[in-house]
């Protein structure tokens, strides 16, 4: 993120959106606690199908689906991070 931002006071802001990203999942209200209308935002975005399986294993309750959705979103965003990376060292001259 930070080859994409044109100085070093950017590239530090650039991370915002990751550092809120926890706060608007279930990590700390479950899906059921929260109002209609968020839901929906809090249950397709990548750090709830991250907290749901692993309270699941630690409280000894089903994982069900949210396992594999974990590995689906680790590994999309792996290969997008990989991609946008290599990008922008083949695009940058120094």
């Amino acid at each position: 993120m930070g080859m994409a931002s044109p100085n070093a006071e950017a590239s530090s802001n650039n991370a915002m959106p990751l550092i809120l990203l926890p706060l608007i999942s279930t990590a700390f209200t479950p899906i059921d606690a929260m109002p209609g209308w968020f839901q929906p935002i809090a249950e397709y975005q990548p750090f709830t199908p991250d907290i749901e399986p692993l309270r699941g294993l630690l409280l000894g309750i089903e994982v069900g689906h949210n396992g594999w959705l974990m590995v689906a979103w680790s590994i999309g965003l792996a290969t997008l991070g990989y991609r946008w990376s290599t990008a922008s060292f083949k695009r940058d001259p120094k």
